[in-house]
Order: C-alpha cells, then structure tokens, then sequence
C-alpha cells in the first residue's frame, strides 16, 4: 500500500503544470531555440536565406533609387560580406529606446525596421522587420560598418548580442551605406559550414537582372573555387534592360515560336505599384516560370502568377474568337503556358507573403491588377503581327487537344479499370469468342443495317448502324468529338482505345469494313468515317485492319443471266459484252444498302467467297505489307485491293497535309485541290 501511494504522489508531481512552467524567451532568443519558424529550417537552403536577407535590404535601397552598387564577397573562411552605396542604416539614438542607437535595435530586436510603412520605402522585399536581426541571431560573428555623415560607424555581433557600443571612427569623403559581414553559427548549422559559390553567384546574377541599371559585383575567394569551376573569382552584373536580358540569355540557341518576345513595363492600375515581365514560348520542350516581388523570389508562385495565367488565356481566347478562329474557345491557361518561358517582377506596397521564407506572394488583389495590366499590353502585342499571334494561337490549340485527348484516355482507361467494356446498344454482335476472322462492318443507316444483319454470318460478322454522316474530326475540337454519340459507339465496339493508346492487338475484331451506299453521300460518309480511323485510330489503318466494301450500284438481268454493275462504266461494259445481243435487259439502280434484298446484299458484298473490298492503306504501308500495287485477289480472306500502278511512296506527313487540305477549317486550300485537279474528273455524279 505505501509502494501504491507513493507512486501516486510522484505521478502528481510530474503532471503539476503551473505558472513556474511557463517560459518566456527574450530578445532574439526564439530565433535561436526555433529556427526553422523564421528561415524554414537549418539545411543548406536555410542557411543560404540569410544571405538573401542581408542582399534583400541592399536591393530595397536600389529600388528606392538611393543605391547603385551592391558588392558580394565570399570569403576563405566562408563568411560573407554584403555592401552597398545607399543611405546606410541609423546609428542615432532610437527615441523609445534610451541608451541605444537605431542600428543596435535594428540587430538586436525583432519587428524592428524601416518598412512597417511607405515612408522609408515605398516598395520593399523586407517587410516584417526580422530579416538582418535573425541573420545576426544566427551568426556567431557578425560586424555591421555604417557611413553617414561622412564618418563610419562600427559594431560587432555574436549570436545575436552586441559585444560593445557603437565605435565611431574618423571621416570618409565620397562614400556612404553599408557593409554587413557575417559567418553563421556552427552551433545551428553544424561545424561544416560551406557554402555554395554557385548559388550566390546566380543569386546575385538575377537580382541584378531584376533592377535595371544597378551594378552588382562579385567576388569569391579562389581557395573556395574547385580548379575547373565554372563560377569566376570576380564578375560585374548590370543589366540596362532588365528582364529581357535574362531571357535572351535563358533562351539563347532554342527555337522558339514567336522569334519577338512578350516583353514590358507597365504601371499597375490605381497606382498600385508596377510590374516588368518577359516571355516566350519554345517550339519544343518545357519552359519555366519565375517570379519576384519586390526582388523577392517567389518560386511557389502567388496572386502574382494567377493573375499573369488569367490575362494570357483570356487575351488569346478573345483573339481567336476575333479571327474566327472556334477551337480557341477550348484554350485554358495551362495551355497557353505550355512550353512557355516567363519572367514576372512586381513592385508593390506592402506585400503579404505566406511563412516568413516569403515563397508564396498572398495579396488577394494583386491577380487583378496583374491581370488588367497583363491583358492590355498582350493585346496591343497579338494585334501588332498576326503571323506571329496565328502560330502561337494555333500551337496553343494543338496543346489543348493534347491535354483534352489524354483526359479522355485517362477517362477511359479508369472506367476500364473499374467495370466490364460496355457494348453500344445498336451493335449486333457476333458469337465467336475470339477474333479470329471476325470483322465488324460499319453501315450507313438503320435500314442498311437491317439488311446487313440479316445478310451476316451471325457467328464472324458484327453489324454497328450508325446515323447518317458523322463528325469531320479534323476540323472539330476534342470536346466536340467525345460529345459525338456515333464516334463513341465506334469506339466502345472496337475497344482497342484512341490516340496514342490504339492498340491494334485489342481490337475485338481482325477486320473493320465501312458499308456506305455506292451513291456519292455513300461516299462522303466513307470518307468521313476514314479520316477519322486515319486521325483518331491510325494504328489500325497502319496494321491494315481498315476495309471499304463495294457494293454493286446496278443490278442487270436478262432471262436467266444476273450480274451486279460496280458503277456506270462498268455498267456499260457488262452491256456491250455479257448483254451483248440480249433483247430485253432489266437495269435496275440500288438507291441504297437498305432496299436491297438481304440475299443480293450478302452475295455481293459480305459473302468473302464473292464480295469485293478494298483495304485502306497509306502509300508506305506497301513496303512494309510487301505488296507492290499490283493487282491481289485472295478471296480466301476477303483481302481484294484494287489493281494499278505502283503508287508513289510518300511519308506520313504528306498524308496528313492533304487531309488536313481536303477536310480541314482552311477553305481556301480545299478549293485550291478543287481547282488543280478538276481537269482530271472524267464525270460527275449531281
């Protein structure tokens, strides 16, 4: 029982929590005990943060004009050492703290500086006051000189406490500002304190780019630089034209889209404040997005950058609506920025930034005024050159297409995952399991395909009706062709997927024919539907799965004899040799699929023994298939391709130019063929 009481009160004692446990840190002191709150950590990344701290307050004396030169000196030992030529910080006494000048107050207390309001600084990267007072907390050597007034004023620092009043030394002519040298504290970030000369240089080298006109050195101790750095000793950064120089040099040797960049200054509307941009687009790869406020790098992005998306979608929507253009209506932002390369600087009062790493800019209306200014000079630039603006807003497109396209097949493939393939109502399946010399005929109609099914061998052959004409895919926007019911019944029947993901081998069936009438709509309709197999599955025209039949358009009897005229000519052949002599001859017209009887339609053209088709092939398939355009005739398997003379091999982009010519928006070039084949037609069928 004492055992059980005794160990009752030490659980009494241990629990106890009152006003002895509350602690309270002064001064710099939970800069100290908890880092990672003001530089996110005590990583290499972290500790390279104090140097832009120190580095930003030099940039905001720059922006506010008062500085124009900021050396960067990386020394043997690894500390650093910031100057600038700008007003230098004030060593006067502080009138709320008696005894201490404003630099000490400035070193040693947080929340303490000069940009709490637009009287110092209109616009300014160090905005809570914390940045050169966590710098010195976290050093455990750090001096400050100070010219003002032609004198120099000298106080040295460690871990965050002075260690002796200000010295005032004797007088300096010519010169003012400030030199902050510091070297951070083993004790936080470990005893192998080393940092990266490649990160301040390229640190230095875009701060200079983003402040045209100020001139930043550089210098680093040659002990530090491995023999076959790529990072000089000492380099000079200036920049008159800001922004545009760091992208030509980003961009150098790529081709681009657009040969002129996006480029600018402009003032934000209400005097907010203003911005400089510069982009580009690449015609091939990935491109970059970076972005500053207030020479702050924001690489989480911000209002900044929503803003900046807004405007060029919205810009370049309107501008392909404007020249009757309607595939632009499917642009989205994340189209417009792919492949592009952006630079983006704001300047304005009062930032809000998410953490104090300030990665992410918060002010909620910022992506307005970004917006509004962005959208304005964007206009002015797609109205300046139209070639320019067409193909950026044509490679724009193909961009959408490509995303709404793998949306689709990962739409696809999810509802695969998830459930059995859901079959079209209209198809009339076979009944083998396999696909092995089944063949699925696509008809023109219900009433064709009507009497296709009646005409089929239920056990290899599948029927899918569709209505009328469908979609001409080239000229139809994605949406648009995954809004098309007949396409999607098409889709669903084959099951071999779209695109890029068409697989010939998943195909449920070893032949598709299209059975269209032998009219001219029928042969709209079939060329149409090939375009789309071309376009959409061309993975199956290239396998040489892709067939058309010939259906007969006459029908000739006389007594006991029959025979099926394939068109007029051969109409007029049969006449003068099988008719020949014939006293009364009964020429009959089919006027479509669904008025010939199920028997003639299944003898004259789904019947593999006695039927004709032709196979869909680009020119260079005929290498690969080692056919050599002579006449095939293997009736075995239905394969009958007509006779020839060898056809020219071509590439597949010459293919695609003259379908994107013949069934394509552009009328001009279709009319154009028109025109430079007409005298080729030997009749025409109105």
């Amino acid at each position: 029982m004492a055992d059980l009481l005794r160990s009752q009160n030490n659980d009494a004692t241990s629990s106890s929590y009152d006003a002895d446990d509350i602690e309270v840190l002064q001064g710099l002191e939970p800069v100290r005990r908890r880092p990672g709150m003001y530089i996110g950590g005590t990583d290499d990344k972290a500790m390279h943060h104090l140097v832009g701290e120190i580095l930003d307050n030099s940039m905001d004396e720059a922006v506010a004009g008062h500085a124009t030169r900021i050396e960067i000196t990386l020394h043997e030992d690894h500390s650093i050492t910031i100057r600038d030529n700008g007003r230098g910080i004030p060593v006067n006494e502080h009138p709320k703290f008696p005894g201490k000048s404003a630099l000490e107050v400035i070193m040693t207390t947080l929340h303490a500086g000069g940009k709490f309001s637009q009287k110092a600084y209109e616009t300014s990267g160090g905005l809570h006051g914390v940045g050169i007072s966590v710098v010195n907390a976290l050093s455990d050597k750090m001096r400050v000189e100070v010219i003002r007034d032609k004198h120099i004023f000298t106080q040295d620092y460690s871990r965050g406490h002075p260690l002796g009043n200000i010295e005032k030394g004797g007088q300096i002519a010519n010169r003012r500002g400030t030199t902050v040298t510091f070297h951070p504290d083993p004790e936080i970030f470990g005893s192998k304190i080393r940092f990266k000369p490649s990160w301040l240089y390229h640190m230095a080298r875009s701060k200079a780019y983003l402040t045209r006109g100020v001139e930043i050195r550089w210098n680093c101790s040659e002990d530090i630089l491995s023999e076959n750095s790529p990072i000089p000793s000492s380099d000079i950064f200036k920049f008159p034209n800001g922004l545009q120089d760091f992208l030509a040099e980003r961009l150098e040797g790529k081709a681009l889209i657009t040969q002129s960049p996006f480029e600018g200054q402009k003032d934000l509307p209400d005097n907010k404040g203003r911005l400089e941009f510069a982009l580009s687009w690449l015609d091939q790869g990935d491109g970059f997005i970076q972005s500053y406020c207030n020479t702050i790098p924001t690489p989480q992005g911000g209002t900044h950058e929503s803003g900046l998306r807004s405007a060029l979608s919205r810009s370049l929507k309107n501008y392909g609506e404007m020249t009757g253009n309607k595939k632009a209506v499917q642009i989205t932002s994340e189209d417009v920025l792919a492949g592009s390369c952006i630079l983006l600087s704001v300047f304005i009062k009062d930032p809000q930034f998410q953490g104090q790493t300030k990665e992410k800019l918060a002010n909620a209306e910022v992506s307005r005024l970004v917006d509004t200014a962005i959208r304005d000079a964007f206009d002015h630039w797609l109205s300046e050159d139209p070639s320019r603006s067409t193909a950026l807003l044509e490679n724009v497109i193909e961009k959408a297409e490509e995303r709404q396209k793998r949306r689709a097949e990962l739409n696809m493939q999810r509802k695969s995952a998830t459930r059995k393939t859901r079959l079209p109502g209209k198809l009339a399946d076979c009944s083998r399991s396999s696909t092995k010399e089944t063949e699925i005929f696509i008809v023109e109609g219900d009433s064709a395909g009507g009497s296709a099914k009646q005409a089929r061998n239920r056990e290899t052959q599948a029927i899918l009706p569709l209505r009328g004409k469908i979609l001409n895919v080239v000229s139809a926007t994605q949406d648009k062709i995954r809004g098309n019911s007949e396409i999607q019944d098409m889709v669903q029947a084959l099951g071999c997927d779209t695109g890029d993901n068409c697989n010939p081998d998943k195909c449920r069936y070893d032949r598709v024919i299209i059975l269209t009438d032998a009219d001219v709509d029928g042969a709209h309709i079939a060329a149409l539907l090939i375009t789309f197999f071309y376009t959409e599955m061309r993975a199956l025209v290239d396998a040489g799965m892709l067939y058309i039949a010939q259906p007969p358009l006459y029908r000739l009897s006389a007594g006991a004899l029959s025979m099926y005229a394939m068109d007029d000519a051969h109409r007029e052949k049969l006449l003068e040799k099988e008719f020949k002599g014939k006293k009364k001859i009964d020429v009959s017209r089919f006027k479509g699929l669904g008025e010939m009887p199920a028997k003639q339609l299944k003898e004259t053209t789904m019947d593999p023994n006695s039927r004709t088709l032709l196979r869909v092939m680009i020119p260079d398939m005929k290498a690969a298939l080692g056919i050599q355009g002579a006449d095939i005739d293997d009736n075995d398997d239905g394969n009958i391709i007509s006779s020839g003379e060898p056809e020219k091999v071509v590439a597949h982009n010459d293919v695609d130019d003259l379908v994107e010519r013949l069934m394509g928006r552009n009328a001009e070039a279709r009319f154009q063929f028109i025109q430079d084949n007409a005298a080729f037609v030997d009749e025409i069928d109105i």
